[in-house]
């Protein structure tokens, strides 16, 4: 999740900032939040890379919150928009750029609090990630990162979409344990498991992932293999309708 804080008021902006990040840590969000004191620099990071939330000053003395609000729905219509601003005299305008509340100063941090859980309702789901340990140095990886793994020599090794590798200290049934809540996750024979979200074709003994490598499936695993793959195709083109 990327989250930009934009405000020429350093203190305002420094103190909305860190109560962000506390709102985020309270619900285990991972997220970026940079901050920005101009309208003009937070379009030209935006149009590099979206953001998913943007708190955006209206009164500015360069370009203002509601100038930068404007032309970033000219190419991105789905950043979450919220003013924070001394008057609620731009309703008019908000409304056009489809911003969804504003915090109207001085605000605290009960008020942040409250929009998160507005804001909660809007997002989907943040990525799992796992908490793993690698030698003695904790490692969180996002389950999106996850192309497949398999466990030998006393390891999990983890293969990414990065396309590293991630060797962790643990049993085969320890790590699934880790991963038993997630559909997404399908162990396909013994010690292996794989990441459907990243799965093109199944050839009736291999997965063939989408930077393509092919991770074997059990020939006892085969039909259940097949079946998981195919309601996991049909349940994600549901959602895409």
């Amino acid at each position: 999740m990327r989250i930009a804080v934009v405000d020429d008021n350093r203190n305002e902006r420094s103190e909305l900032a860190g109560w962000v990040q506390n709102a985020l840590a309270r619900r285990c969000w991972p997220a970026e939040c940079l901050e920005f004191d101009d309208g003009g620099d937070f379009l030209e990071v935006a149009g590099q890379q979206p953001f998913d939330l943007a708190f955006l000053d209206i009164y500015m003395d360069r370009m203002d919150g509601m100038t930068a609000a404007k032309t970033l729905r000219t190419f991105d219509k789905d950043c979450i928009l919220v003013f924070t601003t001394t008057s609620t005299d731009h309703a008019l305008d908000s409304y056009r750029v489809r911003a969804m509340q504003y915090l109207v100063k001085p605000y605290q941090q009960e008020d942040v609090e409250q929009l998160f859980e507005e804001i909660s309702q809007r997002l989907p789901a943040p990525e799992p990630v796992l908490e793993l340990k690698v030698g003695r140095q904790p490692v969180r990886l996002p389950l999106g990162e996850l192309l497949w793994a398999e466990h030998f020599q006393h390891q999990i090794h983890i293969h990414t979409r990065s396309g590293g590798k991630i060797a962790a200290r643990m049993t085969f049934g320890e790590f699934a344990g880790l991963l038993s809540k997630e559909g997404r996750i399908l162990v396909c024979g013994r010690g292996v498991l794989v990441n459907l979200t990243h799965v093109k074709d199944f050839d009736g003994s291999r997965f063939l992932l989408d930077n393509g490598a092919y991770v074997p499936v059990s020939r006892s695993a085969v039909d259940a293999a097949r079946r998981a793959f195919g309601e996991y195709l049909f349940g994600r083109r549901r959602m895409e309708q």
